[in-house]
């Protein structure tokens, strides 16, 4: 797996030109995610902050107490 003339790739490839070209393709890759995930309906969490698909489990846990009243320490 090792190969010694790997290091050979940096003769034909800039680093700096190559490491800024990944770190932008990353950040407009995130962007794109981000953007696509704001437009669905079920994962926009700018609208009301639950996903549709979390909404039956947040009722859910909005019904429970925080402690059963046996055991209030009063």
């Amino acid at each position: 797996m090792n190969n010694p003339n790997m290091y050979k790739i940096w003769q034909i490839f800039d680093p700096k030109r190559t490491l800024v070209a990944i770190a932008l393709f990353q950040i407009i890759l995130g962007l794109m995610i981000h953007f696509i995930l704001l437009g669905s309906k079920d994962f926009n969490w700018v609208g009301d902050g639950i996903p549709l698909v979390a909404k039956p489990q947040a009722e859910k846990v909005a019904a429970l107490s925080p402690l059963p009243a046996s055991r209030n320490m009063n």
